[in-house]
C-alpha cells in the first residue's frame, strides 16, 4: 500500500465535500433543538447486515466529478468502496449547487471549523440522533425547520436565545407546548397525520 496522501492536498477537497453535507446538518440541528432534547428512540430490532458497498469506477464519474476529485484520483482504486461512494455522491451534490449555495456552504464549513472540538462532537451526536429518528419524525423536524426559516431573523435569534437560556425544566415546558400546538394542528387537519384512533 502506498504512502497516505499529505493532509495539505486533501484539505481543499475535503472542505468542499464536507461543506455541502454540513450545511444541511447544521441547519437541521439548529432548527431541531427541541427534538434533540428528547431521549433518542430505542434502537430498531436487529436488521439484516447490509450488503457491502460496491466500488465506484473512476471512469464512471463525469469529467466534472473527476476534475473536482482530482486530488484523490491517483488513490481512487485503493479507497474503500464506502469512501468512493461518499465522494462520488458528495461531488455530484456539490456540482448541482448554485454559486450562491457553494458560497454559503463554504461559509458554514468555515464556521464549523472554528467551533471548539467539544461543540463539534456535540453537533455530530445530535446529527446521529436525528438520523436515528423514524422517517415520520425526521419529516416533522424538517417541517419545523422550514417554518423556522420563514420567521424574521430577529425572531429566529430570539428563539435560539430563549432555548439556550432555558433551564432543563423550562425546555421540557417548551417541548410540551410544542407538542400541544402540533396536536391542535393535527386536530384541525393542518399538520402531520393524526395517530390512528383506538376503538
Amino acid at each position: 500500500m502506498g504512502s497516505p496522501t499529505p493532509t495539505h492536498t486533501r484539505a481543499p477537497l475535503r472542505r468542499a465535500l464536507l461543506a455541502a453535507a454540513l450545511t444541511l446538518a447544521a441547519a437541521l440541528i439548529l432548527a431541531a433543538a427541541p427534538v434533540f432534547a428528547q431521549e433518542p428512540p430505542a434502537a430498531p430490532a436487529a436488521a439484516p447486515a447490509a450488503a457491502p458497498a460496491a466500488p465506484v469506477a473512476w471512469s464512471s464519474l463525469t469529467p466534472e466529478q473527476q476534475k473536482l476529485l482530482g486530488p484523490v484520483g491517483n488513490q481512487w482504486n485503493s479507497l474503500p468502496p464506502e469512501r468512493q461512494q461518499a465522494l462520488a455522491h458528495g461531488s455530484e451534490r456539490w456540482l448541482s449547487m448554485s454559486p450562491d449555495q457553494r458560497d454559503q456552504a463554504r461559509d458554514r464549513f468555515s464556521r464549523w471549523q472554528s467551533l471548539p472540538q467539544e461543540q463539534r462532537q456535540s453537533l455530530r451526536q445530535r446529527w446521529q440522533r436525528f438520523q436515528a429518528l423514524p422517517p415520520n419524525e425526521q419529516a416533522v423536524v424538517r417541517q419545523n425547520f422550514h417554518r423556522y426559516q420563514q420567521l424574521p431573523p430577529a425572531q429566529r435569534q430570539m428563539l435560539r436565545q430563549q432555548w439556550r437560556n432555558a433551564t432543563p425544566e423550562q425546555r421540557q415546558q417548551m417541548l410540551e407546548r410544542a407538542r400541544q400546538q402540533r396536536q391542535k394542528r393535527i386536530e384541525r387537519g393542518g399538520g402531520a397525520h393524526p395517530p390512528p384512533k383506538r376503538p
